[in-house]
């Protein structure tokens, strides 16, 4: 079954809402997805999950395939801070990023690959 694909306007208009102080956990939910999902589109690949429980998780980052079992590159972090590694807000390679985001593997790391893209995406960006 395919996954559902969050329109790029209806991610946009999430992902602001979130940014301007909204906490409404579908506007969370989607934010959080979108940008997920523009990672994965952004740079394709299998080598890491990053996981924002309880919302969603996506492999990116071209490597190794990882098929069964925990994988061997992993990003853990909650919503709030993934939407501020997402939009630039925090630095991946900010002190305070590494107490926030759980990150095990040689491969996890997303300092190149942040903040998400997502401008020219949505209505008015």
């Amino acid at each position: 079954m395919a996954r559902r694909m969050i329109d790029d306007a209806e991610g946009a208009a999430a992902l602001r809402a979130v940014v301007d102080g909204a906490t409404d956990r579908p506007l969370v939910a989607t934010a959080v997805r979108w940008t997920l999902q523009r990672l994965a589109e952004d740079v394709p690949g299998n080598s890491v999950e990053v996981r924002v429980p309880p919302f969603a998780a996506v492999q990116a980052v071209p490597g190794p395939r990882h098929t069964r079992g925990t994988p061997p590159n992993v990003i853990e972090t909650d919503a709030a801070t993934w939407i501020e590694l997402a939009t630039g807000t925090l630095r991946w390679d900010d002190p305070t990023a590494a107490v926030r985001v759980s990150a095990s593997g040689s491969r996890a790391d997303l300092a190149s690959f942040l903040p998400v893209r997502t401008q020219g995406l949505g209505p008015a960006d």
